[in-house]
């Protein structure tokens, strides 16, 4: 009954943001960990039971993996983390549009620290009940010239805890943040953040360091997505994620125009982003992952990205209006549909 009537959908967005952890927390401690197996998927040295996880901004600092473990998601990507604590942004942060199934947020990297994620990730079963990727971010009183000290440094924290670090500059809440994309910039970011991984090796991927994956934005063009893929390449990232939240994509919402819009009006052009990266990468994609964000809202969704090449598929607005149990709901369709059972 109450997953019928969604009550979360009719508390102010920002106030179910903030009781979304008190449920999670909750239900973790009173639910055994659960594993929802269908499509398993290895990549490195990492098991997934299955493909679908929490995309980033959701458990920003890793204070519900047990819930998310509960529920049944196949991995957990928690951040985004900064060195330092910081706060988000002030004033309305948050919005959504039930007809629309789109959410608007300005948060920022509102963020504990890292040492605080950290100190999660410690308290936590070993090895992980399933794979947990930390996105990290800079503080936003670090200049852009010196923003690959702040991923370093989280790095250097996380290793050998992380079993992989998701590079979000992708982000369009930190001022300034999306100009690393740009080609002569990316290519001086991610020279000492590859660097450093080498030196760190994490204890996952002892062998080649721990995993990076870089976060794309939506509001690039096909033309530079093909570049930031070419650089990536080049500096040896081990994946991408597609794609972060939008600047555009308002029309009828009413959000306000600065923030970033995902949900459902996100969908058409992630989706076109997953299929160039596939078609761009080619056969050099071997080895590589590709996570598919943005837009994924119903399990039919899911399967589509699936069978449109990602290796794994992440959701975040889609819990706020099917919610927490669209794990479940989306193993059960799995279970019906060739291909895709255990």
């Amino acid at each position: 009954m109450v997953e019928k009537l969604k009550p979360w959908l009719w508390i102010p967005p920002q106030t179910a943001h903030n009781l979304g952890p008190m449920f999670l927390r909750a239900y973790g401690r009173m639910k055994p960990l659960q594993t929802l197996t269908w499509s398993p998927f290895a990549w490195r040295d990492l098991e997934f039971t299955n493909p679908l996880g929490i995309a980033g901004g959701v458990d920003k600092n890793a204070d519900c993996i047990d819930g998310w473990w509960a529920l049944g998601a196949g991995f957990i990507e928690v951040g985004t983390v900064t060195p330092k604590p910081q706060e988000g942004h002030s004033g309305k942060v948050m919005d959504r549009n039930k007809g629309a199934q789109a959410v608007w947020n300005k948060m920022g990297f509102p963020s504990r620290g890292v040492e605080h994620v950290v100190r999660q990730l410690k308290s936590l079963y070993q090895p992980h009940f399933t794979p947990i990727f930390v996105n990290i971010g800079k503080n936003k009183a670090t200049p852009l010239d010196r923003a690959s000290d702040d991923y370093v440094n989280c790095m250097k924290h996380l290793a050998g805890l992380a079993d992989a670090f998701v590079i979000n500059i992708s982000s369009p809440n930190t001022e300034g943040l999306r100009e690393l994309l740009e080609p002569d910039n990316l290519n001086k970011f991610l020279e000492p953040l590859v660097r450093a991984n080498q030196e760190i090796l994490g204890s996952r991927s002892s062998d080649q360091g721990t995993p990076l994956l870089l976060k794309i934005s939506p509001d690039i063009t096909i033309e530079e997505l093909n570049k930031v893929l070419e650089i990536s390449l080049n500096h040896n990232i081990d994946g991408w994620i597609l794609t972060n939240t939008s600047l555009g994509m308002r029309e009828g919402l009413h959000f306000p125009s600065d923030g970033g819009v995902s949900g459902l009006p996100l969908a058409k052009r992630s989706k076109e982003m997953l299929s160039q990266t596939v078609n761009y990468l080619g056969d050099r994609r071997e080895g590589k992952l590709i996570v598919s964000s943005g837009g994924v809202m119903s399990p039919a969704d899911v399967f589509e990205r699936l069978k449109m090449g990602a290796n794994l598929v992440q959701v975040y607005s889609s819990l706020i209006f099917s919610g927490p149990f669209f794990f479940r709901d989306v193993a059960e369709q799995a279970a019906l549909s060739p291909g895709l059972k255990s």
